[in-house]
């Protein structure tokens, strides 16, 4: 049987769809991470079935919450002294930065590199979002 062992102090990202955890894992860019991550395929979820979790000994310096732009039901446990201290809620949220890029090739975020790239959210029901320096609209689905 696999073991990943406890992680110290960090985060873990939980209760991933199948399939999510490695799209995160590469958003979060923890391919290039100087510190431990653990990403787990298709563990078994008696809540889900499979789920794909990531850990990371370490602390990140992005809005987590975020994350529910790609998946609602993760959780994400905030690790400390190799226990859970506090849990982040995730949902679709109103306005995010830095996990997506625009794709307007016009947009200014495209030309000037020290620009965040800032979202807001104008249809819930279609999970659309609109740059906020160029109007272009980004769908999560796509």
């Amino acid at each position: 049987m696999l073991s990943i062992t406890s992680i110290k102090k960090g985060i873990v990202i939980d209760h991933i769809k199948p399939g999510m955890g490695y799209v995160i894992f590469k958003l979060l860019e923890l391919d290039q991470a100087d510190y431990r991550v653990a990403l787990i395929i298709n563990a078994d979820s008696a809540k889900f079935g499979k789920k794909d979790l990531i850990k990371i000994e370490n602390e990140i310096d992005l809005d987590l919450r975020a994350l529910g732009i790609l998946d609602e039901n993760l959780t994400i446990n905030i690790i400390e002294d190799e226990k859970i201290a506090r849990k982040i809620d995730v949902e679709l949220p109103d306005k995010f930065e830095g996990l997506f890029k625009c794709k307007n090739p016009r947009c200014i975020t495209t030309s000037e590199r020290n620009i965040e790239h800032n979202f807001s959210l104008i249809d819930k029901e279609k999970r659309t979002y609109k740059c906020s320096y160029c109007d272009h609209l980004l769908n999560i689905e796509e």
